[in-house]
């Protein structure tokens, strides 16, 4: 919480003490994908989907949904049982998906706004988070995991789709997003190169515990050298 006092600002301790990212950070929403036709002609949201186990009935989260490529696709896919929500820092964005969404009569989604190092989703409430070609975006990767943590219900996963080349190009090594998602109170669950996607797919669980903001120790460098889990799970889906 800000507040002031006798002229003086006062910062929430927890949030004073996340670390910041050894690493560049990407430009917001500069980079540039193929159509949504020709990432179906390559499978993209449906081999995701069916990586990430999504079903009839389940309630996810599209962090970074833009335009909504796979905000529509999982709408369908969870049906009228199950349950979408969009969210975006971008608020032009938002509305030009709210838009879709109507043309579309999409009932089973719903808008909400972001910010930068909070994706202000609610506790317990997600099977499933959706982060796609956006995690090299965020500036502050831990506070806004550490946010994120409460949002999954027992059970939850989240999915993330990157490249595995520099953070200011648009991308993560795979090695460095495992450490700073391991950092921030997760555990690997899998991790798959694939074509489809251009780059790879990566699928995490809340870990039994969420560190405190101040213990949570800072990924160094371009190539983590913690990254045995997502080394182990390379050589395993290759083999």
């Amino acid at each position: 919480m800000l507040g002031a006092c006798k002229g003086q600002v006062l910062v929430d301790d927890d949030e004073s003490r996340f670390p910041e990212p050894d690493r560049a950070v990407s430009d917001l929403g500069s980079n540039q994908f193929s159509t949504e036709d020709q990432r179906d002609s390559r499978g993209e949201a449906k081999t995701v989907m069916d990586l990430a186990e999504i079903e009839d009935g389940m309630t996810v989260a599209d962090i970074g949904a833009g335009n909504g490529y796979y905000t529509v696709r999982l709408a369908e896919r969870v049906g009228a049982d199950g349950r979408v929500l969009a969210q975006d820092i971008d608020r032009d964005a938002l509305n030009h998906l709210g838009r879709r969404i109507e043309r579309q009569r999409l009932e089973n989604v719903s808008i909400r706004q972001g910010e930068l190092a909070d994706p202000k989703l609610p506790e317990n409430s997600f099977d499933r988070i959706f982060m796609v070609h956006m995690y090299h975006e965020i500036a502050q990767p831990y506070e806004f995991l550490w946010r994120m943590w409460p949002a999954l219900r027992k059970g939850g996963q989240v999915i993330v789709v990157d490249i595995d080349r520099a953070t200011d190009k648009h991308g993560i090594d795979p090695l460095l997003l495992s450490c700073e998602f391991k950092a921030a109170g997760y555990e690997l669950v899998t991790f798959k190169d694939s074509p489809e996607l251009a780059g790879y797919y990566a699928q995490f669980k809340a870990a039994a515990t969420r560190p405190e903001p101040g213990e949570i120790q800072p990924c160094r460098g371009e190539r983590a050298a913690l990254g045995n889990e997502a080394q182990g799970a390379r050589k395993e889906k290759k083999a």
